[in-house]
C-alpha cells in the first residue's frame, strides 16, 4: 500500500508526535509499505507565534497537491490541525477521498496558555475539522471519552510503543549529584506546567533534558535545578535510565511516551491523575498518580524497577503501525478500461 502521511509537526521539530510518526513510517516500510511523509520541511515556512523553532507552512495548497499526484497514495492520513493538515483535508474533500486523522495535541489548553485564546472557540475549529475524518486516532481510553462528550465522532484507539533496544536499564553513575534524583524530560514549554515540579520541595536533585522557549526563564526562576539541554539516543536513554524517579507534570498531554521511555529505563514514574500518564500507569506498581505532586514523586520512590522495565515491555512500535493500517480509508480510484484489441484484418 501507498500512504501518504501530512504532519505539521516533523523533523527538525523534537515532541512526542514527529518521534511517533517517523517510528511508525519505519515499521510501515519494514512491513512492505511505500510510505511519504509531507512535512513543513518541503515549503516556505513562518514561526509559529511564540515558539519561533517551530516552523508552519506558508500556502502548502498548490504544492502539496503536486506531491500528493505524483505519490498517487492509496490512503492519506491528516497527523495534525495545521496548515498543512488543513491544505490536506481541504484536496481529500474536493476529490471525495477519505481520509483519517489523529488527535494527537490539545491545542485548546495549550492556545489559552501562550496565547489567551478561549477554549471553547478552539474546540469548535478542531471538530470541525476532524468531523469528515473515517476515523480520529486516539491514543487513551480517557481522551477518547472526552472526545466524544464534546462532540466528535469516529473515534478511534491508536496505541504507542517505545523502543526497548535503546530505552533499557543501564549501569547508573552518570550524574554525579546528590540523590534521589528526580528528571523530567520534554520540550521546555508554559503548556508542560514544568513550574510544578521546580517548585516542588523535594529531596536531593531535579535536572530537566529537554529544550524550549521557556527554558531561559526557568533556569532564571530555580537556579538550583539541572538544565542539561535537549539529549537523543543513547544519551537520552542514559538520563532516563540514571533519575531515580521520573516526574510528568503535564496536565495537558495526550499520551506522553517520555513516560514509557522512562519505565523502559527501569525508572518509576510520578504524575498528576490525568489524562496520559492514568491511562499509561493506572493501579500498577510502576508509578505513582496524586493530585498532589509532591506526594507523588516521594511515592515513586524506591518503586521496584524491574516491574517498571516489564511493564514497558508490552507497549509496541509494530502494533502501533498494525493498527494504523487497519484504520485507514483506501481511496477507491476508477479503474481505466482495458485498450481495445489491436485490428486484425483478414488474410
Amino acid at each position: 500500500m501507498k500512504i501518504l502521511i501530512v504532519s505539521d509537526a516533523w523533523k527538525p521539530q523534537v515532541n512526542g508526535v514527529v518521534r511517533t510518526l517517523a517510528t511508525v513510517r519505519d515499521e510501515l516500510v519494514a512491513m512492505g509499505h511505500a510510505v511519504e511523509v509531507v512535512g513543513p520541511d518541503r515549503f516556505m515556512t513562518i514561526p509559529a507565534p511564540s515558539e519561533p523553532d517551530v516552523r508552519l507552512a506558508l500556502f502548502p495548497g498548490r504544492r502539496l497537491r503536486r506531491i500528493v499526484d505524483d505519490f498517487a497514495p492509496d490512503a492519506i492520513h491528516i497527523s495534525t490541525e495545521g496548515p498543512l493538515g488543513l491544505a490536506a483535508r481541504r484536496l481529500c474533500l474536493r476529490r471525495g477521498w477519505p481520509f483519517t486523522t489523529a488527535f494527537h495535541t490539545r491545542f485548546p489548553e495549550y492556545l489559552k496558555a501562550r496565547l489567551g485564546v478561549p477554549e471553547r472557540m478552539t474546540w469548535a475549529l478542531m471538530r470541525r475539522f476532524h468531523r469528515p475524518s473515517s476515523a480520529v486516532l486516539t491514543a487513551t481510553a480517557s481522551l477518547r471519552e472526552e472526545l466524544v462528550s464534546k462532540g466528535f465522532a469516529n473515534v478511534a484507539a491508536w496505541t504507542r510503543g517505545v523502543d526497548l533496544g535503546l530505552f533499557r536499564p543501564r549501569e547508573r553513575g552518570l550524574l554525579n549529584l546528590p540523590r534521589p534524583i528526580f528528571l523530567y524530560v520534554g520540550r521546555v514549554a508554559v503548556e508542560k506546567n514544568i513550574e510544578a515540579f521546580l517548585a516542588l520541595d523535594l529531596p536531593g536533585s531535579k535536572v530537566v533534558v529537554g529544550d524550549g522557549p521557556q527554558r531561559a526563564a526557568l533556569e532564571k526562576s530555580f537556579p538550583e535545578a539541572h538544565f542539561l539541554g535537549a539529549k537523543f539516543g543513547e544519551e537520552l536513554s542514559a538520563a532516563y535510565g540514571e533519575a531515580d524517579v521520573f516526574v510528568f507534570p503535564s496536565l495537558t498531554d495526550t499520551f506522553g511516551l517520555v513516560i514509557v521511555e522512562a519505565l523502559a529505563c527501569g525508572t518509576p514514574v510520578a504524575a498528576y491523575p490525568v489524562t496520559g500518564p492514568k491511562d499509561v500507569i493506572d493501579s500498577t506498581a510502576v508509578g505513582a498518580l496524586d493530585s498532589d505532586l509532591r506526594i507523588a514523586a516521594l511515592a515513586a520512590l524506591g518503586l521496584d524497577r524491574e516491574a517498571c522495565r516489564r511493564f514497558a515491555e508490552g507497549f509496541s512500535w509494530r502494533r502501533t503501525a498494525e493498527i494504523l493500517i487497519e484504520r485507514l480509508a483506501p481511496i477507491d480510484r476508477p479503474v481505466a478500461p482495458a485498450p481495445a484489441p489491436a485490428y486484425q484484418p483478414n488474410r
